[in-house]
């Protein structure tokens, strides 16, 4: 165990007493109190407790069919869309529960942004893809939606691919690029907290290390929070780490401990590739 994924996580920063990120973390951006759901009646998620942490990167991890897409899109109730969705218990986001029956769902989407397994662009330019929500919100001056777009595509490392082609159809990039647009899309609109549900799956290695670098700069002003099947990915870019199984929330922790010493036995066997 000691040595498992060890070229994946030796050189990533950790969390430590002292370190910087340490000192972000401890202000938790949300908390899952007791939080159980279902689709119909069929229970998916069971009493999950977790505390998500502000400017680092989260990984949910897991065996397909554990919870984890479910739990990721409750944090911004994606799954109301599901007719035959429901939940208990309470998700804490700004003090507030967000299942509240007073909370804006369309304020808190706004403020949590979501990036989906694929690329899901606009049939709109680069441009209007970034702008639309800048518009929705009543921004109608051009030189703000100019130096908006220019910014958010610099956050999200597209700017220089794509600055002499702004009124090209989205469609016209490459998945990565798609996905990239879609995440400066979500930043326009200066969320806190983004949340990526397996937004590598359908990229190229090299699109795929190309997101995983943007992640890393973009903790620096936001809280992330990522879904993945892929274990290295998580060893190489998270902070912490939760491992669910059959909608249980096994354990969660500082992602190298997560990988190097697991505390339950259960983690362990997932790791280790035994099952799953």
């Amino acid at each position: 165990m000691e040595n498992l994924m060890e070229h994946e996580i030796q050189e990533k920063e950790q969390i430590r007493p002292g370190n910087p990120i340490a000192e972000a973390i401890r202000e938790s951006v949300f908390s899952l109190q007791n939080l159980s759901s279902y689709y119909g009646t069929k229970k998916v998620l069971n009493e999950i407790n977790l505390d998500i942490y502000g400017h680092s990167v989260t990984s949910l991890m897991g065996p397909s069919g554990c919870g984890k897409s479910t739990l990721i899109r409750c944090l911004n109730r994606m799954n109301d869309l599901i007719p035959s969705f429901s939940a208990q218990g309470k998700i804490i986001f700004k003090n507030t529960d967000i299942y509240s029956p007073n909370v804006d769902v369309t304020e808190l989407r706004r403020e949590v942004g979501m990036v989906f397994q694929k690329p899901n662009p606009f049939p709109k330019s680069i441009f209007e893809n970034i702008a639309y929500g800048l518009k929705i919100k009543g921004i109608s001056d051009r030189r703000l939606l100019e130096e908006a777009v220019e910014d958010s595509l610099k956050r999200s490392f597209l700017w220089e691919e794509v600055k002499d082609r702004l009124n090209d159809s989205a469609y016209s990039l490459s998945g990565g690029q798609q996905q990239r647009l879609c995440i400066a899309r979500a930043l326009a609109v200066k969320p806190e907290v983004i949340l990526f549900d397996e937004p590598c799956s359908a990229l190229d290695p090299i699109s795929t290390a190309k997101i995983e670098e943007l992640m890393f700069k973009l903790k620096e002003k936001y809280t992330l929070i990522i879904v993945t099947h892929n274990m290295q990915q998580a060893a190489r870019i998270s902070d912490t780490t939760a491992f669910l199984m059959m909608g249980e929330l096994i354990e969660f922790g500082i992602t190298k401990d997560i990988f190097t010493h697991p505390k339950h036995k259960t983690t362990e066997e997932y790791i280790t590739g035994r099952f799953g």
